[in-house]
């Protein structure tokens, strides 16, 4: 495999160093120098593209020819007739300047090829044919290939280091704009332009008065005759692999319909091999394009989120089952009135295994080492409905509806083997929803006043059930000396549990209703071109009330209250239930000032804050208000179009949910308790971050760069107690700050036909923990260097190496822990007589610490395809992962008080046989 890796490796720089450079400059009429023209040239022998370019500020351009050939080089400007000459190359480079004259004339030189990037504004229109090499099938595949776009790990988007937070087809919302759907299914062959939207303003009567540099969208132009046509394909597959997997099978519909006045996507998916379209934990963050309207007041508000956390994602489990259909359209009526929306069912079964070691790192609590082995069974049915509205009558009206709502129906079965505590089997099961509505008027007045309403409610209901059954030795648990006694054995008599029964049926009700208002009217008065002014009138109004309750099944199975015994070091005495209100009020005040002097962007500004705090348990009440002013502050530096730097500060006050201030038990699971504080205070954090973006187009050099340093004052922290393995936490303000520091980086850069880049991080925190009445201070340093290199070339295979190499140090009081991780990858593709596409991918992970033995896995996947010409209506395919057929995955890290090794098993190896008809 390296000596694979090497030859494909010296075959890209030889065919990339078999060339020379033309450059030169591009003036008008009279010597000024053009920025932005556009160079292309075309092999007239091939009659294909060979090369493009930018001008820079000073009209600059250089192009990569081969030797010995002749080529047309075609020069094109707004406003100026384009040139069009023919060059003949040696092995020599060439210097040569052209001059631009304006454009008086209906005959004007008519290009051959659309340009591959060009620049309209705040626009940046890539052409995806001038990307292609015929390997491509999803979107995904072409934007991988654009320069300045990269395609993270999760899914998502980034371009010039800034995720995309909306993507439309047709300046239609696909999905609420959701870009993980769209790169996944959306074919490739039906893209014509991709318009990157920088600056991207969603409501356009406030584009003037906000700072919108860090919005970016991306809109999808598709190709002529794919309007008011249905397109898209259909695979249906198959397949044996070992058990449980014996039959596999795969059928995915996608199809697409587009027209001026109404579009329809319909994505459906039914497999049993891993390839699932959106995970359960992807539906769970799909947010359905909702956002806070006080995001930006300095408040942070967390309800808590009480569903089942602990869904394995798809590719950490040993077999799956997943099912997904999907709907969405979009109706224009009139010109001012859209109405879209949205439906999805998701459905996923899976089987795992994990086999784990802890080793807590303080000796003096006492705490054995723990090993585990977990099998489990997970099931998630999750649906989601949308309906949007948006009216606008005329550029000064704009009114918005959106309604969400969100139900689930998810459990989870694990049987578990610890070597101290024994056999456990746990059911975990939830059944939660929501409703969320969201109302916006935007109103201009006249050029120097806008008013702005946004308005959003959110009703939650969550109802997780907890059910742990532990062996008992009833012989053992009175006895006198508490070592004797089974790991469990203590705790059930603190919970006041039935002791003299063969086996613990322990068991929990919840139940979260939270209700939440959240709105504001921001006034936006323009001083003059350069300044205006913003006044916001904001509240939120927060309730949430939780109920829980631990209950045992007896042997005999009747049920059995337990009573209430477990008393703190301090005398207090918890409950083994809740009935807690907690209510929550902030109505604010806010100024902010903006102005524009020459490259500087400037806004300052602060928000003046009544807080309102009530929480009540079992007749008492618990009580704070209180005054803050919290200020903000940004200032950008714009130094071209597409470099700029900005500076933000912030301070934040945030609060916690209803969960953590009930001081009834709660079980997070059989060895995990936690009991709440009711007079926790709110914690005030100060966020500073410098941010650097550079987009150079004459040598398409991608640079962006992040600092952020953030300190929490009065942090709410953990206080843990150990008994044995079982843990019991509360929580309370603390005195001491926590403070982190991370800075990430990434430098792209395109020669010819090579693409490196360079992506580096570091993240330094430093954290108070409280551990049996100790404190320590825990610092963790970890560092990332990601170098890659790709080719792509459009009639010679392309290959991507990639490199990530990271070490963690962790400081946990006098223990000293680190970890190093080592990973190579390749990604090869090949167009072969055209009509074969062969796709292969293979990554080495290796992970190394002072505390473990070393550990390593690899994945490897290839595929092969037919398709008879890129017309063809069908395509077939052979595709296998896991060839080597790793059983499992293996991971190492360290938490606040141990450090772990984990061994989790994976899907085996699957081959499969695919049929595609694309419409």
């Amino acid at each position: 495999m390296k000596n694979i890796l090497a030859l494909l490796f010296t075959l890209a720089v030889m065919s990339s160093f078999a060339q020379i450079k033309m450059q030169g400059v591009v003036k008008d009429s009279i010597g000024s120098p053009l920025e932005l023209a556009n160079i292309i040239a075309i092999n007239k022998e091939s009659n294909t593209l060979e090369s493009y370019a930018i001008t820079d500020t000073d009209g600059k351009y250089i192009i990569s020819l081969g030797k010995n050939g002749t080529y047309s080089i075609q020069i094109s400007y707004i406003g100026l007739k384009s040139v069009n000459e023919t060059v003949e190359t040696k092995d020599v480079n060439i210097t040569k300047d052209f001059s631009m004259v304006a454009d008086n004339m209906l005959d004007a030189v008519e290009l051959t090829y659309d340009m591959p990037v060009t620049v309209k504004g705040d626009t940046l229109i890539y052409n995806a044919d001038s990307f292609k090499s015929g390997t491509e099938r999803k979107l995904e595949d072409v934007l991988k290939k654009l320069p300045g776009v990269e395609i993270t790990s999760e899914g998502k988007i980034e371009v010039e280091g800034k995720e995309v937070s909306k993507l439309m087809v047709n300046g239609k919302d696909f999905f609420d704009g959701d870009t993980k759907l769209a790169t996944k299914n959306i074919p490739s062959n039906a893209v014509d332009k991709i318009q990157v939207l920088r600056n991207y303003a969603e409501v356009g009567q406030l584009s003037s008065v906000q700072n919108n540099q860090d919005n970016v969208a991306i809109n999808i132009k598709l190709k002529e005759g794919k309007e008011n046509f249905w397109f898209g394909d259909v695979t249906a597959g198959g397949g044996v692999a070992p058990s449980p997997n014996d039959n596999l099978y795969l059928v995915q519909p996608k199809l697409f319909y587009y027209s001026p006045k109404y579009s329809v996507n319909v994505i459906g998916d039914i497999n049993n091999i891993g390839e699932v379209a959106l995970t359960g934990r992807d539906l769970r963050n799909f947010g359905g394009g909702f956002r806070r309207p006080s995001s930006s007041s300095g408040t942070s508000l967390n309800l808590g989120d009480n569903g089942l956390s602990g869904i394995t994602n798809v590719d950490d489990s040993q077999s799956v089952e997943s099912k997904l259909a999907a709907v969405n359209f979009s109706y224009s009526p009139n010109k001012a009135l859209d109405l879209s929306g949205f439906l999805i069912y998701n459905s996923n079964r899976l089987n795992t295994r994990e086999e784990s070691f802890v080793r807590y790192t303080n000796s003096e609590l006492g705490i054995p080492d723990e090993e585990t082995i977990q099998t489990g069974r997970e099931a998630t049915n999750q649906g989601l409905a949308k309906l949007s509205a948006a009216y606008k009558p005329n550029a000064n009206n704009q009114l918005n509806y959106d309604v969400l709502a969100r139900i689930s129906d998810d459990s989870e079965t694990q049987n578990e083997f610890s070597s101290v505590v024994g056999n456990t089997f746990q059911v975990d099961e939830a059944k939660p929803y929501s409703i969320n509505q969201n109302v916006n008027y935007y109103y201009t007045l006249n050029e120097n006043n806008i008013f702005a309403f946004e308005a959003q409610h959110l009703l939650k209901d969550e109802d997780p059930f907890y059910n742990a059954i532990l062996v008992n030795d009833p012989s053992n648990n009175f006895a006198t000396d508490p070592e004797e006694r089974d790991a469990f054995d203590n705790t059930a008599d603190e919970l006041g549990l039935d002791l003299d029964q063969l086996s613990y049926d322990l068991n929990q009700n919840r139940r979260i209703k939270s209700n939440q208002l959240d709105a504001k009217l921001d006034y936006y008065n323009i001083l003059n071109s350069k300044s205006n002014i913003n006044l916001t009138l904001g509240a939120i109004l927060s309730t949430q009330k939780f109920n829980s309750n631990i209950f045992q099944f007896l042997d005999d199975g009747t049920y059995y209250d337990p009573i209430s015994t477990v008393t703190t070091e301090e005398g207090e005495v918890l409950r083994n239930e809740n009935d807690t209100e907690y209510n929550f009020s902030d109505i604010y005040l806010g100024f902010h000032y903006r102005l524009k002097t020459g490259k500087f962007t400037i806004t300052p500004g602060f928000s003046v804050h009544a807080y309102g705090n009530k929480n009540t348990q079992f007749g008492e009440t618990y009580e704070d208000n209180f005054f803050r002013i919290l200020p903000d502050f940004e200032t950008q530096i714009q130094f071209k179009k597409s470099e700029s730097l900005t500076f933000r500060y912030n301070m934040q006050n945030s609060f916690t949910n209803v969960t953590s201030l009930a001081e009834g038990l709660v079980l997070n699971d059989y060895n995990s308790l936690q009991y709440g504080e009711p007079n926790l205070q709110n914690s005030l954090s100060h966020n500073l971050s410098l941010r650097y973006f550079s987009f150079n187009l004459f040598n398409y050099t991608n640079v962006f760069a992040f600092l952020n340093y953030n300190k929490n004052i009065d942090q709410i922290r953990s206080f843990t107690n150990f008994d044995n393995v079982i843990r019991t936490s509360t929580y309370f303000n603390s005195n001491f700050a926590d403070e982190s520091v991370s800075a990430s980086g990434r430098v792209q850069r395109t020669f010819g036909k090579l693409k490196a880049s360079m992506r580096v991080s570091y993240n330094y925190s430093k954290s108070n923990q409280f551990v049996e009445d100790v404190r320590s201070v825990n610092e963790t340093f970890s560092q990332t260097y990601s170098p890659e290199i790709s080719t792509n070339f459009r009639e010679a295979p392309n290959v991507t190496l990639g490199y990530r190499y990271s070490v963690s140090d962790t400081k946990q009081g006098e223990n000293d822990t680190q970890f190093i991780t080592n990973a190579p990858s390749v990604e090869f593709d090949a167009y072969i007589w055209n009509a074969f596409t062969f796709r292969t991918d293979y990554s080495y992970t290796s992970q190394s610490s002072n505390v473990n033995e070393t550990q390593s896995y690899q994945t490897w996947n290839a595929s092969l395809s037919y398709r008879k010409d890129e017309d063809a209506k069908w395509e077939y395919q052979i595709k296998a992962t896991n060839l080597l057929n790793i059983d499992s995955e293996v991971n190492n890290g360290s938490s606040n008080i141990s450090v772990y090794s984990s061994e989790t098993f994976i899907l085996p190896r699957f081959v499969t046989f695919r049929l595609t008809y694309t419409l």
